[in-house]
This record gives C-alpha cells, structure tokens and sequence, in this order.
C-alpha cells in the first residue's frame, strides 16, 4: 500500500507565504509525476501546480509567479512554496503522485492525499 500525507497548511494573512509538503512511503518502486491540487467549498478540484520526476513543472495561470512546486525523490516529497497569498486561494490543497509499486512495476497508480485546509484572511 501507499500512502500520502500533507502538511504545511494554516491560516495566514493576504500577501503571506506557506509552505505545503506532501511525503509518500510505503510500497514504492518509483514516482512518475507529482502534483497539488485544491478544492474550495461548492467549486471543482482544479490543478494548481505538477512536476515530472525529472523536474519539469507545469502551473495554473492563477498561480504564476507566487508558487513554486519542487521535489525531492530520495525522499518521495513534493514540495508547494506559496508566496503573496490571496484570499481565492483558499482552499483544500491535495497531494497527487503516480506511484509504481513495488509488487507491480508494470502499472502506474494514481494516489490522493487526505488534505491540508489553506486559508487566507485578515
């Protein structure tokens, strides 16, 4: 099995920074692509920001220029650094990896964190 789990999350005010961390252990051969995700109440889970394994990001237009996703694949860590918060960034932010498994090298599984709540307010 494989799991997830974030952290970094709180409350912060406009114009702050965050930084959200999301380690995966368990059965893990290797990891492809990681990825943040968030949802705010009543809206869709969009994409905010992913990196290949080789280090290739990719962000949200909504994003650009105040976040900044990294890894690190000895550690199976993913990284989001937020900086200049805005209150719309307010939102469950959610790990993603696509995890070959020790036991089945031969399939990429998609994995979800549990989440981490993100606020912006004064």
């Amino acid at each position: 099995q494989v799991q997830l789990v974030e952290s970094g999350g709180g409350l912060v005010q406009p114009g702050g920074s965050l930084r959200l961390s999301c380690a995966a252990s368990g059965s893990i051969f290797s990891i492809n692509a990681m990825g943040w995700y968030r949802q705010a109440p009543g809206k869709q889970r969009d994409m905010v920001a992913a990196i290949t394994s080789g280090g290739s990001t990719n962000y949200a237009d909504s994003v650009k220029g105040r976040f900044t996703i990294s890894r690190d694949n000895a550690k199976n860590t993913v990284y989001l650094q937020m900086n200049s918060l805005k209150p719309e960034d307010t939102a469950v932010y959610l790990c993603n990896a696509g995890v070959i498994r020790s036991d089945s090298i031969w399939a990429v599984r998609d994995y979800w964190g549990q989440g981490t709540q993100v606020t912006v307010s004064t």
